[in-house]
C-alpha cells in the first residue's frame, strides 16, 4: 500500500504556470472561484458565500496537506505568481488502489487558453512520478464539454457513465468517470 507524504509541498512548475500551495492571502480569488455561477455550473457543491467561508475552506485544505489525506494547488501565472486564477487537487486517495481522483476550477477569464490542460499534465506527472500512482480519476458532470475535451487531451478515457447518481438542490444528475493508467 502506497504512503502519502507532501512535506515539503510540492510546488509545481511548467512554461506558463506555478502551482503553489495555497494561502488566506488567497482567499478573495477563492471565493470568487466557488461562488461564480459560471464556475460552478457543473460542480454538485454549494456556493461559497464569504471571504471568510472561503479562508475556511483553505485552512481546511491545509490541514488535509498537512494530514496526507489530500493536495490542492493554486494555479497562477509565472508571470503574477501570487495571483491564484484556479485550483487542482488530488482527493479521495485509495493508497490501496495506488489511486486518486483529480479535482479542478479555473477563473473564467483564462477559460480556452490552454491552462487547465497545462496544470492538469504537471499533476498527472506528479502523480505518476512523485506519488507513484497506478492511475487517477475524473468525476465531472457529462454536460461539462469543456472538462471532458480537457481529460481526453490529456490522456484519460471515459470509463463509466452513471445516470441520476448524483442528487443536489432537487434534481438527480449523470456523473461521467474519466480514469489515465500509468502506462
Amino acid at each position: 500500500m502506497l504512503e502519502f507524504n507532501f512535506t515539503p509541498f510540492p510546488e509545481l512548475k511548467t512554461e506558463r504556470l506555478v502551482l503553489r500551495r495555497m494561502t488566506t492571502a488567497d482567499a478573495g480569488q477563492m471565493f470568487f472561484l466557488r461562488s461564480d455561477d459560471r464556475v460552478m455550473k457543473y460542480i454538485g457543491r454549494e456556493k461559497t458565500k464569504s471571504v471568510e467561508e472561503a479562508e475556511d475552506f483553505i485552512r481546511k485544505i491545509n490541514v488535509f496537506i498537512e494530514t496526507n489525506e489530500s493536495i490542492m494547488w493554486a494555479i497562477a501565472l509565472n508571470s503574477d505568481p501570487a495571483m491564484l486564477i484556479g485550483t487542482i487537487c488530488f482527493w479521495r486517495l485509495q493508497p490501496e488502489n495506488f489511486r486518486a481522483e483529480v479535482g479542478y476550477v479555473l477563473h473564467p477569464g483564462y477559460w480556452n487558453r490552454g491552462i487547465m490542460k497545462e496544470s492538469l499534465l504537471a499533476v498527472i506527472k506528479y502523480g505518476f512520478e512523485g506519488m507513484s500512482l497506478h492511475s487517477i480519476e475524473a468525476h465531472i458532470n457529462p454536460e461539462n464539454i469543456a472538462s471532458g475535451k480537457v481529460l481526453e487531451n490529456t490522456g484519460f478515457v471515459r470509463e463509466a457513465y452513471f445516470k441520476e447518481n448524483c442528487y443536489f438542490h432537487g434534481a438527480f444528475r449523470d456523473t461521467a468517470i474519466y480514469s489515465l493508467l500509468n502506462k
